[in-house]
Parts: structure tokens; C-alpha cells; sequence
């Protein structure tokens, strides 16, 4: 998993609420369990205008130049910014594999889905949540927003917004620990508790 300890990037204003998991990533593309791949199909049904499938060549697909993520000023873009509720519906951690892999490496709103929420963090993007207030002016934003994982901080030429984060969670996003990764911090334990199961337990 990617470090996070801090960016600067424009952030794509995604304006719309209650965004489902099936709306990030809809159902056909889950056949996949690898975890790239995804981010040419992020937000699939209002990126393009036709219906997409695995394994289409998605540079000749019309596309929705209406959608915020057609929009040439905001390629790219680190940082998502959306209203509440984000990522509701199914719990689905192709959600969050593609709009990392388009990308995205921090997600503001007033409030996400608990699982959507936990799931970022294990796939190294971290989602802050802001007071509605401050989303709005971030909406009205259009400067560098900067990130701080360490200090805990949301900064504009204008502002800076402090934000809650789990330490532990934290710790693991600075240091690039998804749940692999933290496991593998005992490898050495681990490998010596099987050469001694296995010498006093040959048979299993």
C-alpha cells in the first residue's frame, strides 16, 4: 500500500450526495479481484453516455463531457470533493481500489458510509471529514488545497481546517501498513512459530 503523509493538489468537486458504491463502481466490473484495472471505469454510468462492460476500449467510448471527471481542468486532480454520505450502498472495496487507481489519493465530504470509510484506509486513501460549512467554501475554492496527515490538517491560501483521525489508522496510512503489511511486521516471529509447530507436530 502507497504512503500517505501529506499532498497539494486541486480538488475535483464532485457536487452530489448520497453517491453509492454501484455509482463509483457499478456491478459489472467486480468480476475482477485484482485491485488495479478499475480507474478507467470509476463512475462508469455518468462518465460515459453508452453502458460500459469489461474489456471494453474505453478511449472510443463517447463520453460525458458534461461530468466533472471529463473535465480537462481537473486531470489530474489528488483530491475528491463531495457532499455527504459518500460512498453509501453496498460494501463493495472495488469502491475504493478504483478511484485509487484513477488516482485519488484523499476524498473530503461532511460524511461517509462506515464500511466505504474503513475501506479506504486498508487501500491507502484517506477520507476527512469537514463541517458542511467548510465543504462549501471548498466548493468555492479554486487554488491548491495542501494536506497534512501528520499535523491533521486541510490548508487553502485562505484557511487551515484541523481533522480527526484515528492514530492507529494514521500510523498506518504514514507508514504504507494495509492488513498484509502489518501482518508482515511479525514475519520473523511468524516463520519461527511454523519451524517449531512443525518440528513438535510433523504430522499436521
Amino acid at each position: 500500500m502507497k504512503k500517505f503523509t501529506s499532498l497539494s493538489s486541486i480538488a475535483m468537486p464532485l457536487d452530489r450526495a448520497n453517491i453509492d458504491t454501484d455509482a463509483i463502481i457499478p456491478k459489472q466490473f467486480l468480476k475482477s479481484i485484482k485491485r488495479s484495472g478499475f480507474g478507467p471505469n470509476l463512475f462508469d454510468e455518468w462518465r460515459y453516455l453508452d453502458h460500459g462492460e469489461p474489456g471494453m476500449d474505453n478511449s472510443k467510448r463517447p463520453i460525458n463531457s458534461d461530468f466533472v471527471l471529463n473535465n480537462p481542468k481537473y486531470f489530474g486532480a489528488q483530491i475528491l470533493l463531495t457532499r455527504r454520505n459518500f460512498g453509501c450502498g453496498s460494501s463493495r472495496e472495488h469502491a475504493p481500489w478504483a478511484l485509487e487507481d484513477y488516482g485519488f489519493r484523499a476524498i473530503i465530504a461532511p460524511s461517509f458510509a462506515d464500511i466505504f470509510y474503513n475501506n479506504c484506509f486498508k487501500n491507502g486513501i484517506l477520507p476527512i471529514t469537514l463541517s458542511t460549512e467548510i465543504v462549501d467554501s471548498l466548493f468555492n475554492y479554486s487554488g491548491q488545497i495542501g494536506i497534512d496527515l501528520k499535523k491533521q490538517v486541510v490548508e487553502t491560501d485562505e484557511k487551515s481546517y484541523g481533522f480527526e483521525v484515528d492514530p492507529e489508522r494514521k500510523r498506518r496510512l504514514i507508514n504504507g501498513l494495509d492488513d498484509i503489511g502489518l501482518t508482515l511486521q511479525n514475519e520473523n516471529q511468524i516463520r519461527l512459530f511454523e519451524k517449531e509447530h512443525f518440528a513438535k507436530f510433523p504430522w499436521i
